[in-house]
């Protein structure tokens, strides 16, 4: 298999990202009851302190969500994830230095979003549910995490699948005059697929180095590391290490996860052994 050149380093907010010297972490600020991890916070004064305890662990970008994506999870109103949102990103945004991305999928939320101080986009639909967000995504210049989101859609193949996916993604984000390496793909580890098709998405993911772009994969907690362990989700902290090791001797370049300053620890051994980075 022939690889692109790797992908070049990507300004967000007040960070340069250099793809390829090390890995980033991204932490997770859930603000939404429901959300599978348990880890749903409703106070802001909460999250504002998640925030600061997640840049004291060694996060690189915070990733703030109010909408459950869970399997079967039920769409709150457009309303109702601006509340919950909003007033967090405002607050983080003005009392950290690290940048603040947005987990949404709908355009009045993202926008409302960047407003606040948002300045990335996490899109766990890929600019395919709502080609808007891309439109959005180039007015204000910001960059986006696309996912492939495999829910509803046929199988063929776990690579392949995840790689037309994305490519559509991209297509749609050209289209709205949005630069490419403005873009960070994902490819959707539990969103749509089996236990096997999630392992074997890790096993191969060095495949969409070919894609050229950097690669941000979430495997924190999720429910094929419970298959595979017999653990609740709260028992899940090793497996999600493993995963985390795994995705970065395949190629991801950033890693979304519940517990930073473990996962910090994992990037930063598995750097030293596969990048050779030592920070």
């Amino acid at each position: 298999m022939t690889l692109t050149t790797n992908p070049r380093a990507l300004r967000i907010g007040s960070r340069t990202f250099e793809w390829g010297s090390r890995t980033y972490v991204m932490g997770i600020i859930n603000v939404s009851p429901e959300s599978f991890a348990g880890d749903g916070l409703m106070r802001l004064d909460d999250a504002v302190r998640q925030s600061e305890r997640l840049v004291a662990e060694g996060a690189d970008i915070l990733d703030v969500g109010g909408q459950s994506t869970r399997p079967g999870f039920d769409e709150i109103s457009v309303e109702e994830e601006i509340r919950r949102v909003i007033p967090v990103v405002e607050r983080i945004a003005k009392r950290v230095d690290l940048p603040v991305s947005i987990d949404a999928y709908r355009r009045e939320v993202a926008e409302a979003a960047l407003d606040a101080g948002a300045c990335v986009l996490n899109d766990i639909w890929g600019f395919r549910r709502d080609p808007g967000l891309a439109v959005l995504a180039a007015r204000r210049g910001v960059p986006t995490v696309v996912m492939h989101n495999q829910r509803g859609r046929e199988f063929e193949d776990v690579i392949g699948d995840i790689r037309r996916g994305l490519n559509e993604s991209i297509k749609i984000a050209e289209r709205s005059g949005m630069p490419r390496d403005q873009l960070i793909v994902d490819p959707g580890f539990g969103f749509g697929w089996t236990v096997e098709q999630n392992l074997q998405m890790l096993r191969r993911l060095a495949e969409l180095r070919s894609l050229g772009l950097p690669i941000l994969v979430g495997t924190s907690r999720k429910s094929t590391i419970g298959a595979v362990l017999d653990k609740a989700v709260e028992e899940r902290m090793l497996g999600t290490a493993a995963t985390v090791a795994i995705s970065i001797a395949n190629g991801a370049d950033i890693v979304r996860v519940h517990d930073v300053a473990e996962m910090a620890q994992v990037a930063r051994m598995t750097d030293a052994i596969v990048r050779r980075w030592h920070g």
